[in-house]
C-alpha cells in the first residue's frame, strides 16, 4: 500500500525531512546553503534464486545489527475468497503460528523466545504474509520455523474456537468505531462488487470457519510458485540459501490455482452515502475515488500530486481546512495503490456545525489541484517529503524486505527501490495539474459521511442527496 499520512509527516517533521507550515511562512535567512542533491536509494545486492518448486527467494546480506528479517509473501489474499466467506483467508493466517504438525502454539512461542525473534501472519486484499526476525545466529532456526507453519499448519480445534471467539469480538468493537463504518462505506461506494470491497471479515464468514475448512483454504493458497521469500540481514547468502532449499525444497503446489483477481475498474459513478450515527457530535468525512495500479504510469506523479493536495503539514488541505479555517485539527489525504488497484482518499473528521462547509473547502481544494498549478515551492516540498521519508524507512531491515515483498506483489521489479526518488524528482507541476485533472474532479469524488443525520441533513442541500447506508 502506499501513503503519505498525517503519521508519516509527524515523523518527517520531527527529523528534519520537511517544514512545518508555520516555518514556510516565516521568512528564511539568506545565507542558508542550496538543498543538497537528491541521493537515490541504491539497489540492494540481491542474490535471487528460483527453486525447481517455482518459490523466489532474494537474500540481501547487510552489515550492522546482528539481526535477520524473514518476509514470505503469497499471491492470493482476502480479495481471493468467495462472497459467502469475504475475508475467511485473513482468520486463516492469523492461525498459521497457533499449532503445526510438529509443535503446538506454546512451543512456537518458547522457540521464537530463545532466538530473540517475533513472528506476525496476516492477509491483506492481494497476499498472505508472513513477518519474522531473530538474532542472525539463529537464521536457520527462524527459516525452519516460518517454513513449518506457513507449510504445515494444523490448525488446532482449540485455537480455531479461540480465534473466532476472538474475532467475533473485534468484529463488534469495529462496528460501533465510526473510522471502520466510514471506510467499509467508502470501499462499497469505490469498488461496488469488485473483491477487493470484501476485505473485511463478517460474522457470517467467521462462524462458518472451521478447522477443515480453513486446512481446505491454505492448501488452496499457500504455493510455491506464487510466492517471494525475501531475507535480509546479516547473513551468509550461500548458507541462507542452502538452508532455504532444506526448508523450503519440499514444498508442493496442491490442486490447480485460484483464479487471478481482475483489475479494479476506476470509471465508477460517485456516490454520496450517509451512515447514521444519532447523538455524534462530529462527522467522519471520507472523500475520494479508484485509481489505477502501482505498474500504471501515473503512480509516481499521482503520488507527487496527493502529497501536493494533502500528505503532509505544508499541503493544501492542512494549510487550508487545519490552519485557516480550523475545522479539524487533523485532516490529510493518502493514496492506497495495490497490485490490481487503488484509491485516493481525504480523511476530515469535523465538528456537526462545519461538515457542509468543509464539503464545500474540499470541492475547492479538490478542483484547484486542476486550476492551480504547484508552486515551485510546493514541488519541491513535496517530493522532498516524499524522498526523505521513503529513505529514511527503508533504512530499516524489516521496512526494506517489506517493500521489496510489496513492489514484488504489484508486479514492480527491485529496481524500482532507486528509481522511485529519481523518478519522483522529475515530476513537473504540469504533470501534477493534470493528474488533479484525472484522479480530484469534485464531481467524480465519492463522499461518505458519518455522522447524526439531524445535525447534518440542513447542511447538505446544497450538495446533493445522500443515501442512508448501514456498514
Amino acid at each position: 500500500m502506499t501513503k503519505i499520512s498525517l503519521k508519516a509527516s509527524l515523523l518527517a517533521a520531527t527529523l528534519g525531512l520537511v517544514a512545518t507550515a508555520h516555518a514556510v511562512e516565516a521568512p528564511m535567512p539568506k545565507d542558508l546553503p542550496p538543498y543538497g542533491a537528491e541521493r537515490p536509494l541504491p539497489v540492494p545486492q540481491i542474490t535471487q534464486r528460483t527453486l525447481p518448486n517455482g518459490l523466489t527467494v532474494w537474500v540481501i546480506p547487510r552489515n550492522g545489527l546482528p539481526k535477520v528479517n524473514v518476509q514470505l509473501a503469497v499471491l492470493g489474499g482476502t480479495s481471493y475468497d468467495d462472497a459467502q466467506h469475504p475475508a475467511q483467508t485473513a482468520l486463516m493466517a492469523s492461525l498459521l503460528n497457533e499449532g503445526t504438525d510438529k509443535l503446538s502454539s506454546k512451543e512456537i512461542a518458547e522457540k521464537l523466545q530463545s532466538i530473540g525473534g517475533d513472528y506476525g501472519a496476516s492477509a491483506g486484499r492481494d497476499s498472505i504474509g508472513i513477518s519474522a526476525s531473530a538474532l542472525a545466529s539463529h537464521a536457520d532456526e527462524l527459516l525452519a520455523l516460518v517454513a513449518d507453519t506457513a507449510l504445515h499448519p494444523s490448525f488446532p480445534a482449540k485455537e480455531v474456537t479461540l480465534q473466532k471467539a476472538n474475532s467475533l469480538q473485534s468484529l463488534k468493537v469495529n462496528e460501533a468505531d465510526p473510522d471502520w463504518q466510514s471506510m467499509r462505506a467508502f470501499d462499497h461506494a469505490v469498488y461496488g462488487e469488485h473483491p477487493y470491497a470484501r476485505d473485511q471479515l463478517t460474522e457470517a464468514s467467521i462462524n462458518a470457519a472451521t478447522p477443515q475448512s480453513l486446512q481446505k483454504l491454505h492448501d488452496e493458497r499457500m504455493r510455491p510458485e506464487r510466492a517471494l521469500l525475501v531475507i535480509v540481514g546479516k547473513i551468509n547468502a550461500d548458507e541462507v540459501l542452502k538452508t532455504v532449499e532444506q526448508q523450503f525444497g519440499g514444498w508442493k503446489a496442491q490442486g490447480p490455482a485460484p483464479a487471478n483477481v481482475t483489475q479494479a475498474p476506476t470509471a465508477v459513478a460517485a456516490q454520496k452515502l450517509l451512515v447514521a450515527r444519532t447523538g455524534a457530535v462530529q462527522t467522519n468525512i471520507r472523500y475520494g475515488q479508484p485509481t489505477a495500479p502501482m505498474r500504471d504510469p501515473d503512480f509516481i506523479p499521482l503520488t507527487v500530486a496527493n502529497t501536493v493536495l494533502g500528505g503532509g503539514f505544508s499541503s493544501r488541505i492542512t494549510h487550508d481546512i487545519r490552519e485557516d479555517k480550523g475545522y479539524s485539527y487533523s485532516p490529510y489525504s493518502t493514496l492506497d495503490v495495490r497490485r490490481n488497484g487503488g484509491n485516493t482518499l481525504a480523511v476530515v473528521d469535523v465538528r456537526n456545525d462545519v461538515t457542509g462547509a468543509t464539503l464545500a473547502e474540499l470541492s475547492k481544494l479538490y478542483q484547484g489541484m486542476a486550476t492551480e498549478p504547484a508552486s515551485p515551492e510546493e514541488l519541491l516540498r513535496a517530493k522532498r517529503l516524499i524522498a526523505g521519508i521513503y529513505l529514511l524507512r527503508n533504512q530499516i531491515q524489516s521496512a526494506l524486505a517489506n517493500t521489496l515483498a510489496r513492489y514484488w506483489l504489484c508486479g514492480m521489479p527491485p529496481s524500482f527501490m532507486t528509481s522511485y526518488v529519481t523518478d519522483t524528482g522529475k515530476v513537473t507541476a504540469e504533470q501534477v495539474q493534470a493528474m488533479g485533472r484525472k484522479y480530484f474532479a469534485p464531481e467524480k469524488q465519492s463522499i461518505i459521511l458519518v455522522g447524526d443525520p439531524k445535525a447534518i441533513d440542513p447542511q447538505l442541500k446544497s450538495i446533493g442527496s445522500f443515501t442512508p447506508y448501514q456498514p
